[in-house]
């Protein structure tokens, strides 16, 4: 009897499907059954780390699907996604967000949902997912406020500091921690201050030394990229005070708090009080370089967001001609600005350039268009005659570098011995720096009540902690009169500052 059709073709396709399955290589959990995820773990603690986190990753898969969401979030916590190919970083943060979301973690959803931010190529219900998923944490954090338990009414006694003392953020380093020495000798508060050579060590060495060390609280890292790194985690092993801002839309670690002179926080306050002087029509003077693109977007934002036009942007070559850029950020045309639609100028300049400005200005029949700028036109020393140009140009700074604009005087400024004793020895350029570096003593004695930082009056201004562990300033404004700083008295009345 000749077998049938349908026998011969079922008999042939069992042996292509034998023979694929002997070709193909096992997968990770070919090699185990299922029920032996911890084996997955114990194993991959052998691994290299980039095959240890395609094994954490698998372990994280089966504990979920067996119904265990605590270990399998452990198992996915634990996987590096930065060692995960472009299509296991979009499975991870699926499952990962997934699980925090269960578990009600809001801060872990947002280390999954990063991978928003790298446009990695995925399905548009995935993307979708993902976006759901990072709105309910942003939505969940949004009135939770900063918290850190582990310092909830401890004295604070132990504070280490990790900065570099080689590199290219060594001189910087060097100036923060100088004034830290010269505040901790004057405060005499029984703190007891060490220091550790970031530059010698990884952040989890930094941390594990600290430990050792018996730290309450951490001082650094200062890199910017060091601080991304650590607002993506789900939390750090110390309470954590971060000398710069990272790159991430939030800082999602729990400990983690951040600090430092931010440009586009300047950027954003200047935004808040041209509008608040009732412009609403502005043109936009940056460099044409990183610094300049981010401060101008910021800005840009700002003033967006609270419903003003930017009717003009110009990113200029701070080597070439001022008047190039003039003319076009006044819309120049034969030897007059044509001001139309353009009711005030924000100016992101240092010195040099920044004085030429008005001057430029001027030539152009604009002698009148309000000017915002940051604090990075003022060199911090009284200098009339070069400062003349800057004469009616509005800028804010830190209290320490405009004393009389921001309080009334020298004797009335916050930690004044420090002050006048820093002031006495240290270069003019760097006082901003030695500032922050008292301020930076100030926060870290102050953790274990929070609510000491909700208006904290600080070297740098007024200091503000926001619900995601970044600390805001805002600075006093001055106008430069006769090439002085002097106050502006009453806000919105530019009128009547006399």
């Amino acid at each position: 009897m000749k077998p049938s059709l349908r026998g011969l073709l079922a008999t042939a396709f069992m042996a292509l499907l034998i023979t694929g399955c002997a070709m193909q290589p096992p997968s990770v959990v070919d090699r185990v059954p299922e029920q032996d995820a911890n084996r997955l773990l114990s194993q991959a603690e052998q691994e290299t780390p980039e095959q240890a986190s395609k094994t954490r990753l698998e372990a994280a898969d089966i504990l979920a699907r067996q119904g265990q969401r605590e270990n399998a979030f452990d198992a996915a916590d634990a996987v590096d996604e930065s060692m995960l190919s472009e299509t296991e970083r979009v499975r991870w943060a699926m499952l990962y967000s997934e699980l925090a979301r269960g578990l009600n973690n809001p801060r872990a959803v947002l280390r999954a949902t990063q991978v928003l931010d790298d446009e990695l190529p995925m399905q548009a219900n995935q993307q979708q997912t993902l976006e759901e998923h990072q709105q309910w944490a942003q939505h969940a954090l949004e009135g939770e406020p900063a918290s850190l338990p582990a310092l909830e009414g401890v004295d604070i006694r132990r504070i280490v500091v990790a900065l570099p003392e080689s590199g290219p953020l060594s001189s910087v380093a060097e100036t923060i921690t100088t004034a830290m020495r010269r505040h901790h000798e004057i405060r005499g508060n029984g703190v007891q201050l060490s220091f550790l050579d970031a530059s010698q060590y990884s952040l989890n060495d930094i941390y594990q030394r600290a430990e050792q060390m018996n730290a309450q609280v951490l001082i650094g890292p200062i890199d910017k990229e060091q601080v991304t790194q650590l607002e993506q985690r789900d939390s750090v092993p110390l309470p954590t005070l971060a000398l710069n801002y990272g790159n991430s839309t939030n800082n999602q670690a729990e400990q983690l708090l951040q600090y430092g002179l931010s440009a586009e926080d300047e950027a954003r306050q200047a935004a808040r009080r041209a509008h608040q002087d009732g412009h609403r029509q502005m043109s936009l003077m940056v460099p044409d370089n990183d610094w300049g693109r981010r401060v101008g977007e910021a800005f840009w934002n700002e003033w967006q967001g609270l419903g003003g036009e930017v009717t003009n942007a110009v990113r200029y070559n701070p080597s070439s001609p001022v008047s190039n850029t003039v003319r076009t950020a006044l819309n120049v045309s034969g030897d007059r600005a044509r001001l139309g639609n353009i009711d005030a100028l924000f100016l992101l300049a240092l010195p040099e350039y920044a004085r030429q400005v008005p001057p430029t200005m001027d030539y152009y029949y604009a002698p009148n268009l309000p000017i915002y700028a940051t604090s990075h036109l003022h060199e911090g020393r009284q200098q009339s005659r070069l400062d003349q140009d800057l004469n009616d140009v509005m800028f804010m700074d830190i209290p320490w570098q405009i004393p009389d604009a921001a309080v009334g005087g020298e004797e009335v400024l916050p930690f004044y011995a420090t002050y006048q004793r820093l002031r006495d020895e240290s270069d003019p350029s760097m006082f901003r720096l030695m500032a922050m570096g008292v301020d930076a003593y100030e926060i870290a004695t102050r953790l274990s009540d929070l609510s000491a930082l909700e208006g904290m009056n600080g070297s740098t201004g007024m200091l503000y902690l926001s619900n995601d562990g970044r600390i805001y300033r805002e600075l006093p404004w001055a106008k430069f009169q006769n090439g002085i700083p002097a106050p502006i008295l009453i806000p919105g009345l530019l009128g009547n500052d006399e």
